[in-house]
């Protein structure tokens, strides 16, 4: 089965079909960083790090760009609020994002390109649009002219023209022929940052960036443009109108991620349930939250609570200890061929509780294995090419510091497990389990196997 996608622009489930053979353009909507990253910004990130995985895994070569809306109403308002540069705000909240992306295993974008480096580019398409008669100047302003695109306005978000309300994107509604009309070009107000255009100094408008920075690197006519529900409208809906308006093909596939709630809310600083990765990383590893917000399928709704995270890990460490244990027995083993029916789910618009499903039961056969004394090797090759396809292999994460201390760690455990060895062959329990109880205080776990003692570190 080839890989089938849930296009948002149809509504429906359709078969992947990329502009090119062999070749993905895609563009997610990235952030804007007025604040740091709260958890469900970070389900974002986590699930197209996915989609991103699997388009290679498949053999495509593919061009991710995720772009940053580094200059806005929020990050200025929130740079006024605290007397800081806009700048400065833009900066370090978009370093904190990165970061978190890097904590949880997500592979950079090819291209992570910012508003504020493609006015020249955001120039060009205006100017297009008010050719065409699309757009129209109004003292500083530039607005998108709704009504000449009303035969497919509102067609990504399945509305109609006339149930719209104004977009109230600007002060400056009187200066708008449609209160609908949206702002591509705001003009510039004191003590805000502004460039020079031929329709006066000013900004941009939230929507015109993600078009011209989208074509500019993918191309007048892309295969995938992703990001949450809820840029569906506006967002979306005016970067479709803008771009097909002034000529351009863009996006072929709408993908959208469903949200994360808490306590059936979205997250928000003035109800205060607003979850930040270090709050995580109290709880869990790195890895055991990336398998946390992946597991799920992607366009669904998420309501995060401790319990569900818990599960989480707990299914995480099945799949990391069976690793450990059958890498101690068999040696080192390469990924092998992902499982026919792996494939089968991940094709199946990304459906990662499938693919998980079939990953645990290898789990389950290969644990079966080790317990009957069989060569684990296929198992565990298989198991480490369905979670590396998710970004997942146990044998690809390391615990900050595992990797310094092992050696000197391992040499201690041994002697110490040498001691508890002896003290059971001559049949002295008492001191065989101090020994055991001793390293469990400090936080090594000893397992008795078929293949003789194992040990690891206490897992947070």
């Amino acid at each position: 089965m080839s890989l089938r996608l849930y296009d948002t622009g149809t509504r429906s489930i359709r078969t992947f079909e990329p502009l090119e053979e062999g070749r993905v353009g895609m563009y997610v909507c990235g952030a804007t960083p007025q604040a740091a990253p709260h958890i469900g910004h970070l389900r974002s990130g986590v699930i197209y790090d996915v989609l991103l995985r699997w388009l290679r895994a498949s053999g495509y070569d593919v061009t991710f760009a995720r772009n940053v809306t580094d200059v806005d109403d929020k990050i200025i308002a929130v740079a006024a609020e605290r007397n800081v540069p806009w700048f400065a705000i833009a900066e370090g909240n978009q370093r904190t994002f990165n970061h978190g992306y890097d904590v949880l295993g997500c592979l950079p974008p090819t291209i992570e390109p910012r508003a504020t480096g493609h006015v020249p580019e955001m120039i060009v398409l205006m100017r297009r649009l008010i050719d065409a008669g699309h757009a129209y100047a109004a003292e500083g302003d530039v607005y998108f002219d709704v009504k000449s695109w009303a035969e497919h306005y509102g067609e990504l978000s399945n509305q109609r023209l006339d149930s719209m309300r104004s977009a109230g994107d600007t002060p400056n509604e009187s200066l708008k022929r449609d209160p609908r009309d949206f702002a591509l070009w705001k003009g510039a107000k004191p003590g805000e940052p502004s460039w020079e255009t031929p329709w006066g100094e000013g900004r941009p408008g939230w929507h015109l960036e993600c078009s011209a920075m989208a074509t500019k690197y993918l191309g007048s006519t892309f295969d995938i443009h992703g990001g949450g529900v809820d840029l569906i409208f506006p967002h979306h809906e005016n970067e479709i109108a803008q771009s097909r308006a002034a000529g351009d093909g863009f996006a072929r596939y709408w993908l959208h991620n469903g949200l994360l709630t808490v306590g059936g809310e979205k997250m928000s600083k003035s109800i205060g349930n607003v979850v930040l990765l270090p709050d995580l990383l109290g709880k869990a590893r790195p890895a055991e939250i990336r398998y946390y917000l992946a597991a799920a399928h992607y366009r669904s709704l998420m309501d995060y609570t401790d319990t569900a995270l818990a599960e989480a890990v707990s299914a995480y460490q099945r799949i990391e200890g069976f690793v450990t244990r059958a890498t101690e027995v068999a040696g080192p083993v390469e990924p092998g061929a992902i499982p026919a029916a792996f494939t089968t789910a991940m094709d199946d618009d990304l459906g990662v509780p499938q693919a998980l499903a079939v990953l645990h039961e290898t789990v389950r056969e290969g644990n079966g294995a080790l317990a009957d004394g069989a060569d684990v090797r296929e198992h565990l090759a298989a198991v480490r090419a369905m979670a590396g396809a998710l970004g997942l292999d146990p044998l690809a994460w390391t615990r900050a510091g595992d990797d310094d201390l092992r050696p000197v760690v391992d040499a201690l455990v041994g002697v110490a497990l040498e001691q508890r060895q002896a003290a059971r062959a001559r049949k002295d329990y008492g001191a065989a389990d101090a020994i055991r109880d001793g390293l469990a205080a400090a936080g090594i776990v000893v397992e008795d196997t078929p293949h003789g003692a194992r040990w690891e570190l206490k897992k947070a």
